[in-house]
């Protein structure tokens, strides 16, 4: 490669030079100058920063990769080394920052140009800033899992068994259907459970990634813009504020009072400060826990210490949630007595069998002491154990963990849809229980879409644009005060104006520009900031310490919450300029001011200044420049939603920084605050009077709490630490880093999708994306909904157990067989885990559950109504398959195998017509809504379909005989009884109090008796 001075601007030999230009260029100046090819030194200066080249370094032998890095004079090693070693000297030996960034091709006021040629070639460059994710489970690991259960592997045992057995007796034509049968029914339920848990997998790993998909304010062509974290490139000049999680590894090019967690780094607790000096290296995955700055990235994705650990780091997908955990305790007692059931069965048949009172079809003994061979007894107590075997597959409901795993997905992507992402499974659930959600104002129940709609001076509103009768001293100085004391920004393109910053900053910005004919570039050209306290939400208000280049004198501006900053004034402004004394009426009079702006929902702001005498900020005797009120309007819909709520027996407690008059207004606009209801009945408080409480005062008046104004972080957390005292499952709303602990202490942490910071959303269980109550709502309704379709899918499974273990045991001890061989068994279970779970599980939420108290969380799964429905269909379903299995043959004059057949196929049919009964728990029309539910519908007719393939079709499969038309309508009758008996049942009451409940007391008096 040869480096060749072109006269001129380096663009002459630009990236956008036709290749063949430039290879012309190099290939001529060689022979020309028969210079030996030099290789790219490193921009390693010492201690002279050196002049910018007019050259352009032109590769023509190297590959593409080569060509971008030749665009740069330094490498992604050298970059990476920087930060991670974390000292001084190697940076100083590049030159600083501000060469680094020069290295970079970056602009430290305008960015990078950010155009898609730019971005493609940093990235080809440098890396993208995406990290290598240990490889997902493969279906095949789900499989495996599935042959690691003990029962499956019993029943493979017993296939195997049955099959050799089988082909040595009849030959392999006709001797392999019995246990190619309980095979192929095995490999059945195996795929279908493997394939489910597969795509659960998958789910997560979506969810996953867009949990992660952080949005990230950058600067480039000197516009602030948002974008994906995964699109950060090195160069990019990043804005960071506090929350904000620092996107990637990079160097501190300015700001103020920036400290840093690097708990998740070092885990050290203690916050670090970042500067320009000392330590301006930033590490990607901390969080900003204190003031703002601007960073220059340079190392992305896996060049950065972040991307190195969470490449190593695999996410857990087989988090239990407490119901996942309730349900296997369930699904484990249910086992047990399924095995006793089984293990009875087996005693009796092979007792039955070896005394010789099992009969073959011919009616004569099975076993014959001393005739039988060895090939015919182990032949027929591999069936008996598979017989066996398989009540405890039927009798094990595994499909109780399958339902929730199903119902927490389909709810999870659904949720998604409602705006809301879920971040961690058991919020689902316990969202169900909530009885009180704590929820922010501004942007929750509000639309954050804010604008200043008042403005004072003194005691005179400036109204109708009258801003000529404002003394210009006084203007000026607010101008310099919403400039210089802002964390947001102004860019114009055209005659078009873009404010970034938080709602509340864009809101003054936009008005400053647009009304006082602000000049944000001017301002911050003509004085320069000293020192800068940042906005934080115990302070509510933030300053900046000046110096005005034209005289040099020094001053102080402050912006906050209008009583706070009210409190560090001495003095006010009036419109004409002159400082007037604020003494107790004029303190009353600015009070009235802010109060009446409050009483109309508005935010006040307040502006005070100060001239300093030393280089040091003064936060008391101010002088009052003026105050704006910002409007911000309630959500449409909002009204509906907490209504909703409160409905449903839950309670909803505003808690806001607004003060105590604004947060009235906006309570009562928002059905919150009823009439009759405030500081003199308990409903409304201030933060400081909530946290001066007694303990025993705050337990005692907390539920009748309805706005906490004026609060704090500490307040919201002192809140829900009392609510969870007095038994309550607490939901809150955050979006502030100082939320965290509050989110982390709830049992349902809601941040803030739009406004929430990083640290918030890190805290929280799920995400609002559209920072909207009514999805906050939406949640609720979720929760209610998984809850209540997994007691659905728990009545119906329930009811085929108790009906199959009975019917077998019956059987088996009376006669000696057993009426459903193991492979209609093996689909029974199938339909009965798999088909019935997907159907009940993917119930969306309905009016009428948001018409009843929540569910306590130590409430029994199974109530007295499910108990009352299964006992029902339970019973009906054994009366009549032991009728068809001791009367079938005589009652219809069919063949015992028939008579099998008829067994079967009533059986599989009562459960599908009981699937609509599970429908609704104790509404008499179960078919209410089903039209919406199209899956339901699909998988009850995909049952049907198959349940005729299995028996007209594979006959030799499922051990059944063709019936006829009169024997279908039979079954189909017999299923459909169900229906008016699920209705009739329906009308009898049961006690409040659950069964269990009385058996507990039952067992206390027994062991108290025999004590």
């Amino acid at each position: 490669m040869v480096s060749v001075r072109i006269p001129g601007s380096a663009g002459s030999c630009s990236k956008y030079t036709p290749k063949w230009k430039m290879a012309f260029v190099q290939i001529y100046c060689s022979r020309a100058f028969q210079l030996p090819k030099p290789k790219l030194r490193s921009l390693k200066p010492q201690g002279v920063r050196p002049k910018p080249t007019s050259f352009t370094a032109i590769p023509i032998d190297e590959d593409d990769n080569r060509a971008d890095h030749s665009t740069f004079s330094t490498s992604p090693s050298e970059l990476s080394s920087v930060v991670k070693e974390r000292k001084l000297d190697p940076l100083k030996q590049l030159g600083g920052v501000e060469h680094l960034a020069s290295a970079l091709q970056t602009d430290t006021s305008a960015g990078i140009a950010g155009d898609p040629d730019d971005v493609s070639r940093r990235q080809r460059a440098f890396g993208s800033n995406t990290y290598k994710r240990p490889p997902a489970k493969g279906l095949f690991h789900f499989v495996v899992e599935a042959f690691k259960d003990l029962t499956i592997l019993i029943l493979l045992g017993c296939a195997a068994l049955s099959l050799a057995f089988g082909i040595k007796e009849n030959g392999i034509d006709d001797g392999w259907y019995d246990g190619g049968s309980i095979f192929v029914a095995v490999f059945l339920v195996i795929a279908v459970s493997s394939l489910s848990n597969f795509r659960q997998s998958r789910q997560f790993e979506k969810l996953s990634k867009v949990s992660g998909n952080i949005q990230v304010e950058v600067v480039r062509d000197s516009r602030r813009q948002q974008v994906s974290i995964y699109d950060i490139v090195v160069g990019d000049v990043v804005c960071l504020k506090i929350g904000d999680q620092v996107p990637a590894d990079g160097l501190f090019l300015d700001g103020h009072s920036l400290r840093v967690d690097e708990s998740s780094m070092t885990g050290e607790s203690d916050h670090v400060e970042v500067n320009r000096n000392s330590n301006p290296f930033l590490v990607s995955g901390t969080k900003v826990a204190d003031g703002y700055a601007r960073m220059i990235v340079t190392s992305v994705g896996m060049n950065t210490m972040w991307g190195e650990m969470m490449s190593s780091i695999s996410r857990d997908e087989t988090e239990q949630t407490p119901l996942q955990v309730r349900l296997n305790k369930l699904t484990s007692s249910i086992g047990k007595v399924g095995l006793a059931v089984a293990f009875l069965v087996l005693v009796v048949l092979l007792v039955r069998y070896f005394t010789g009172t099992t009969k073959d079809e011919n009616g004569n003994p099975e076993f014959v002491s001393g005739v039988s061979t060895s090939d015919d007894i182990i032949n027929a107590v591999v069936d008996i154990v598979a017989a066996a075997v398989t009540i405890v597959v039927v009798a094990i409901p595994e499909g109780l963990p399958l339902a929730v795993t199903l119902t927490l997905a389909y709810s999870m992507k659904r949720m998604m849809v409602d705006q809301a992402m879920v971040r961690k499974l058991s919020a689902c659930e316990t969202m169900g229980s909530a009885t009180t959600i704590c929820t922010d104002k501004t942007g929750t129940l509000t639309l954050n879409q804010m604008k200043v709609t008042r403005f004072w001076v003194g005691k005179d509103p400036i109204i109708n644009n009258g801003y000529s009768s404002v003394s210009k001293n006084i203007l000026d100085m607010i101008r310099e005060g919403v400039a210089l004391n802002t964390t947001g920004g102004v860019f114009r393109a055209g005659t078009e104006f873009e404010f970034s910053g938080s709602p509340t900053e864009k809101a003054i910005l936009s008005w400053a520009v647009m009304e006082l004919n602000m000049d944000m570039e001017v301002e911050k050209q003509n004085h320069a900031i000293l020192q800068v306290e940042a906005f934080n939400s115990q302070k509510k208000r933030s300053g900046v310490l000046i110096r005005r280049i034209s005289d040099g004198t020094v001053h102080t501006h402050w912006k906050g919450a209008a009583e706070m900053v009210l409190a560090m004034c001495s003095s006010y402004y009036d419109a004409s300029g002159a400082s007037r004394n604020l003494d107790s009426d004029g303190m009353a009079m600015i009070e009235n001011i802010i109060q009446g702006m409050a009483a109309m929902s508005l935010r006040c702001i307040a502006f005070a200044h100060k001239r300093a005498s030393e280089d040091t900020m003064e936060d008391d005797g101010l002088t009052l420049l003026g105050l704006v009120g910002i409007k911000d309007p309630c959500r449409p819909g909002v009204k509906g939603a907490v209504e909703a709520c409160q409905q449903a027996g839950v309670s909803i407690k505003m808690i806001t920084g607004d003060n105590v008059f604004t947060a009235k207004a906006i309570a009562t606009e928002c059905g919150i605050l009823r009439a009759g209801e405030d500081e003199l009945t308990g409903a409304v408080v201030e933060g400081v009077e909530f946290r001066n409480y007694t303990p025993d005062e705050r337990l005692k008046r907390v539920e009748k709490i309805r706005v906490m104004a004026r609060s704090s972080p500490f307040d919201k957390l002192l809140m829900v630490q009392c609510l969870k005292q007095k038994g309550h499952v607490v939901a809150v709303t955050g979006d502030g880093t100082n939320d965290a602990p509050a989110l982390k202490e709830a049992n349902i942490g809601l941040s803030m999708g739009i406004q929430g910071t990083e640290v918030a959303k890190e805290s929280s269980d799920i995400v609002i994306l559209d920072d909207n109550f009514g999805s906050v709502a939406t949640v609720l309704r979720w929760g209610r909904c998984v809850y209540n379709n997994i007691q659905k899918f728990i009545q119906f499974q329930l009811t085929v157990n108790v009906a199959a273990l009975v019917v077998n045991f019956v059987a088996a001890v009376s006669s000696g067989d057993v009426p459903l061989t193991a492979v209609q068994l093996l689909w029974v279970n199938l339909i009965m885990d798999t088909l019935g779970a997907l159907a009940l599980a993917t119930e969306r939420p309905t009016q009428e559950l948001m018409e009843r108290a929540p569910v306590g969380r130590t409430e029994p799964l199974i109530t007295n109504v499910m108990w009352r429905n299964i006992a029902a269909q339970a019973a009906y379903q054994i009366s009549v398959l032991l009728t068809l299995q001791f009367s079938g043959e005589a009652i219809f004059g069919v063949s015992e195998k028939v008579n099998r057949t008829l067994i079967f196929n009533a059986f599989v049919l009562c459960q599908v017509f009981n699937q609509f009964n599970a429908r609704k728990l104790e509404k008499k029309n179960v078919f209410e809504g089903i039209h919406r539910n199209k899956l339901f519908i699909a998988i009850v007719l995909v049952t049907v379909v198959l349940q005729a393939i299995m028996v007209e079709l594979l006959k030799k499969f499922a051990d059944t005989e063709r019936l006829t038309w009169g024997q279908w309508g039979f079954c189909i009758a017999v299923g459909a009884m169900s229906w008016p008996i699920g209705f009739i049942v329906k009308f009898v009451q049961v006690p409040e109090r659950n069964i269990s409940s009385h058996l507990k007391t039952l067992r206390k008096k027994l062991t108290r008796t025999i004590a």
